[in-house]
């Protein structure tokens, strides 16, 4: 968590199928004039990810500007226990709890929310689903509504998850160069040999992970060095396998599906209007390699179809997934956008 002088409150929270998840409020040395926004992390990370080790980080950058930022810990944050999940548990148990706990604490009525990757994915599905009414303003980076991927992740999702499911149950980047014997140290020295773009293993590893790229989730030149060598391998963790298989079925139906049943969770997200009046804005990556850009035009002009003028859409050049948080410029080049969003 942040070293800055910072008060931090961690509140757990139950959900309804049993796990102990957790928001951490944030507060700075003035007491919040604006209302509670919630950061939303994505898969094999945790909240902590939009603390990286810049001057300006986006915790700091919205304490600035007056807002009480709190930061969910879902059922994918590498703090918790190793288990496999799916979206639709992530939409239907863990974000509706975390908002009304955040309402519960600071007695707001509605609240905001920045959402990313899969957080952003599952968090789109609790909001398309009527599960989050309370969220008036829902900032959205690199995906959404639509996951759309490059070509090698589609062939990495459709041939070489299925197999490598049977034969193991996650992959976690974390392990650096410290992979277990047997099938994870094969695969990590095959991502090597295959990953000449720098010599962290760590970071290696997240592009063989979750994208196609070299690297996938940000552009080094925008990172800089503590980011890269160290927090890099500190913040990325284990991710079950079982994960992939839903984002798979969403790819290939070219929008979010459910694979469970759950309450009211719908089985197809883009066959109706959305259960929410939330504005919606969109952020894009140009040079994105996890999930392409064109997956959040798709989510903006879906949600500008239903509510015309209402939405908005940011794209961002030269930046690619998490260096639009980690970047070390993105507290000049990103978030005052984000927070103009938020309004």
């Amino acid at each position: 968590m942040t070293s800055k002088l910072y008060d931090i409150r961690k509140v757990p929270f139950q959900t309804a199928d049993g796990l102990t998840l957790d928001v951490t409020n944030i507060r700075g040395a003035k007491p919040p004039t604006k209302s509670p926004v919630l950061l939303v992390h994505g898969a094999g990370v945790r909240g902590n990810i939009f603390n990286a080790p810049v001057e300006t980080t986006v915790i700091d950058a919205l304490l600035a500007e007056g807002f009480d930022v709190w930061l969910e810990n879902w059922r994918a944050s590498i703090d918790f226990r190793l288990h496999d999940w799916t979206l639709d548990q992530a939409a239907f148990f863990d974000h509706p709890e975390a908002v009304k706990t955040v309402l519960h604490e600071t007695g707001a009525q509605t609240i905001k929310a920045i959402i990313h990757c899969q957080g952003s994915t599952s968090f789109t599905m609790s909001a398309l689903a009527g599960l989050v009414p309370q969220v008036e303003t829902i900032v959205s980076n690199a995906v959404s509504l639509h996951p759309i991927v490059p070509r090698w992740s589609r062939v990495k999702l459709r041939l070489a998850v299925p197999v490598l499911a049977r034969l193991m149950r996650s992959m976690n980047p974390g392990w650096g160069d410290d992979t277990p014997a047997g099938l994870p140290r094969l695969l990590g020295w095959l991502t090597k040999a295959a990953h000449h773009e720098c010599d962290n293993t760590a970071c290696q590893l997240v592009s063989f992970t979750y994208g196609a790229g070299r690297p996938a989730l940000w552009e080094h030149e925008n990172l800089n060095d503590e980011t890269h060598d160290t927090f890099i391998q500190a913040e990325f963790g284990h991710v079950p396998l079982s994960f992939f298989r839903h984002i798979r079925a969403c790819e290939a139906a070219g929008h979010l599906i459910s694979l469970e049943t759950y309450g009211t969770l719908p089985e197809d997200y883009a066959a109706a209007p959305p259960k929410t009046d939330a504005r919606w804005v969109f952020f894009a990556g140009e040079e994105n390699k996890c999930f392409l850009p064109d997956s959040q035009q798709a989510s903006f002009e879906w949600f500008d179809g239903h509510a015309p003028g209402k939405h908005a859409l940011h794209w961002l050049p030269g930046y690619s997934h998490l260096d639009v948080f980690m970047g070390k410029n993105a507290a000049t080049d990103v978030f005052p956008k984000m927070i103009a969003a938020l309004g």
